[in-house]
């Protein structure tokens, strides 16, 4: 059975601690190791840093196994350290014990700045090629026009209703922001600083004066209207949500009826006949995308490059979005998904649809959108406002 989401729960728990535990304050100077010149001869064992459902060995489910014939192909044996949060991912690279780390966009620049990975050489990974182009050099998984990992998958945060009991339907976020006292105590959201992002993009959308142009690139004035949003939303939540189980019981009880979701828990609520659906609003949506990044201190970088172009080699790849519930960054992977819609459902080829989508990137003090005469807050600021809105 496979782990119902299990990274993106994980991230929800663990993400207050973000800023605090491992300076997510930063700028993103960066530094580190070059990236290499070649792939040699693997030396014989690969470390890796995953969440849960990224390195399968049929351990939990006979049918999902990806790890072991790597192994067998390429000699490197593969040791996973499953991490529980992006805060335990970041900790665990800056140890150095580990040669590569799936890490999600609030992590990835974190670990640019601290200079704990390196820029890939996408030219090493021939799988590269095929990735869409829309998750290649994006402001969490590059700098100084380098790649600093290879897309693994990406997805969007939806909005989610019942569709008996939310009418009319729903097509802006403004169902469960200002509209959300229509829905008193059965308005849902995800609990996470960086849902304080969803907030910020639908002021981009209704209040221009603010001139957000980013929803992670919030001046002090532009953090506070977002908190002060969603401040008035907490009075009409029945829950926070980060349990992808209990948000899909939620909804089939009815004790929520509208909010934010991510397309595989739509489609896990409706396959156990609750009477949903989820749209990307018309204000576009926030959403997630992970990147397989080295080590600047990789003991076993040849392994670890070799892992790399495995993981989004075109049948794996598929496995792997297919067990985790998430679109492949290997456009080839479409024809090679067991179910033969996965990659309509997921929108994996679906540039368009990914434009209106803003993928989670670390808020830092250097503003993302590009001023330059201001000062942007910082995530450590975005955990303080999310422990302020809550209570």
């Amino acid at each position: 059975m496979r782990n119902a989401n299990p990274w993106k729960a994980a991230v929800a728990a663990g993400v207050l601690l973000l800023a605090v535990a491992c300076g997510s304050g930063g700028g993103t100077d960066g530094g580190g190791a070059a990236e290499r010149k070649n792939v040699g001869k693997g030396e014989g064992r690969v470390d890796i840093i995953a969440w849960a459902g990224y390195a399968e060995d049929g351990s939990n489910d006979p049918k999902a196994d990806w790890v072991h014939p790597f192994e067998k192909q390429t000699g490197c044996k593969v040791n996973t350290k499953t991490a529980g949060t992006s805060d335990e991912m970041v900790s665990l690279m800056k140890t150095g014990q580990y040669d590569t780390v799936s890490a999600s966009g609030d992590a990835t620049l974190r670990l640019i700045a601290a200079g704990d990975v390196a820029p890939v050489n996408t030219r090493l990974v021939p799988n590269y090629r095929d990735i869409f182009s829309g998750l290649k050099m994006r402001p969490f998984n590059s700098k100084d026009g380098k790649m600093y990992g290879i897309p693994h998958g990406r997805g969007a945060n939806l909005l989610m209703y019942r569709t008996d009991k939310v009418s009319p339907a729903p097509d802006s976020w403004k169902a469960v922001f200002d509209g959300a006292a229509k829905y008193a105590g059965k308005v849902t959201a995800y609990d996470s600083p960086i849902y304080i992002a969803d907030a910020a993009l639908y002021l981009m959308k209704t209040r221009p004066a603010l001139g957000i142009k980013d929803p992670y690139a919030l001046d002090r004035t532009q953090l506070d209207a977002a908190v002060a949003l969603l401040k008035k939303q907490r009075q009409q939540i029945g829950e926070y949500w980060s349990d992808y189980q209990k948000e899909v019981t939620a909804f089939k009880g009815g004790d929520s009826v509208v909010g934010t979701t991510w397309q595989v828990i739509a489609n896990t609520a409706a396959a156990e006949k609750a009477p949903v659906k989820a749209v990307l609003p018309e204000e576009g949506a926030t959403g997630w995308s992970d990147t397989w990044m080295v080590s600047a201190k990789a003991a076993h970088p040849n392994c670890a490059y070799k892992w790399l172009d495995w993981i989004v080699s075109p049948k794996v790849n598929a496995q792997v979005a297919e067990y985790f519930g998430e679109a492949p960054a290997n456009a080839k992977a479409c024809e090679e998904t067991a179910a033969p819609r996965h990659c309509a459902v997921y929108h994996a080829d679906d540039e368009a649809y990914y434009r209106r989508v803003h993928f989670w990137t670390t808020p830092v003090p250097q503003c993302l959108d590009g001023r330059r005469n201001v000062k942007c807050t910082d995530y450590a600021e975005w955990t303080r406002a999310w422990t302020e809105i809550k209570g």
